[in-house]
């Protein structure tokens, strides 16, 4: 499995000077499988330039699936740049949390209309079909897809890839139940004090992951004054990771008034966390541009899901939770 980054921002877009090395474009990441699926986690401002690549670097009409957190602006102002959308016999197949059907289509119907934008959602020439989710489990290609809601001020939802043995966690926005101050977070050892019921769900949805993309737009310090706005402080991702037995972990999200050398100051604050733990975690920023090879290890957990859920293969359609 192929991981790449196009777009690691939060919030706003904030390309320039100070923002080099991790880039200031916003949430989108294309993971790739084995077998040549091609799906893409978000369509933030970074969705421009990833379009790109897929059009100069495909010759037959280009098939995707694109699945969307939540509809915030800084994840879908991509989405109308897209340049693959624009080109006739391309399919492409969008997921975002909802219910009651079409919700995705009228927002981004709405995000196009053309006080804000000039080319309408009707006048895309590729093929489209939307797809409203709530937590279910589903299959895209080789890969089996597990949805879980995050803690946002929007309905939000985490995607669980699992394929050819390896498993990708991506949490964009997600805030701790168990609020306040840093002493109060996941407990990185096991003699750790009691944790929230919906922060454990969290940390099992993480489980044995190979990676995880975390939600990070915070530090611990900065946290307490941001309470409701539905991101985590780094080192919370570093604890929930660690609770989770994750192998890596890509700190995500960063803040705009975060440049280069302030997110290396919270990697290097995250990582001295993780050797405190006593864990093996590996913690890194991630960069747009940066490319991960996803190999197998022995002994990937996959993550349970119930027998009344959703079989795999089946198409997903809003249900019970």
């Amino acid at each position: 499995m192929l991981v790449r980054f196009w777009g690691t921002r939060g919030s706003l877009a904030k390309p320039g000077p100070t923002t080099v090395r991790y880039g200031g474009n916003t949430s989108c990441v294309e993971v790739r499988l084995a077998d040549g699926t091609l799906i893409v986690l978000d369509c933030g401002t970074g969705a421009h330039a990833l379009g790109q690549a897929l059009q100069s670097s495909c010759a037959d009409p280009l098939r995707g699936h694109l699945l969307i957190t939540h509809t915030h602006w800084d994840h879908i102002q991509g989405f109308p740049f897209f340049q693959p959308l624009f080109v006739p016999g391309n399919q492409w197949d969008l997921y975002a949390p909802g219910s009651g059907g079409q919700q995705l289509e009228t927002t981004l119907a709405g995000q196009m209309e053309y006080t804000y934008f000039p080319v309408t959602l009707e006048q895309l020439d590729a093929t489209i079909r939307f797809h409203d989710l709530v937590e279910s489990q589903f299959s895209i290609g080789g890969a089996r897809i597990v949805t879980q809601y995050l803690n946002h001020p929007a309905l939000t939802l985490g995607y669980r890839l699992e394929s050819d043995g390896v498993t990708v966690v991506y949490v964009a926005d997600h805030e701790p139940h168990m609020r306040g101050r840093p002493e109060d977070s996941p407990p990185a050892r096991t003699a750790g004090g009691p944790l929230h019921r919906e922060d454990q769900r969290h940390v099992e949805f993480l489980t044995g992951a190979d990676l995880v993309i975390h939600d990070a737009q915070y530090t611990a310090e900065e946290y307490p004054k941001r309470i409701g706005w539905g991101h985590s402080p780094a080192e919370w991702a570093v604890d929930y990771a660690l609770a989770a037995g994750a192998r890596r972990l890509a700190l995500f999200h960063h803040d705009p008034l975060r440049d280069d050398a302030a997110v290396d100051r919270l990697v290097e604050t995250c990582r001295e966390r993780v050797i405190a733990a006593g864990g093996s975690l590996e913690v890194f920023g991630a960069a747009e541009g940066q490319a991960l090879e996803m190999t197998a290890r022995a002994g990937t957990t996959s993550y349970p899901v119930s027998p009344g859920e959703a079989a795999l293969g089946a198409t997903p359609t809003p249900g019970p939770l």
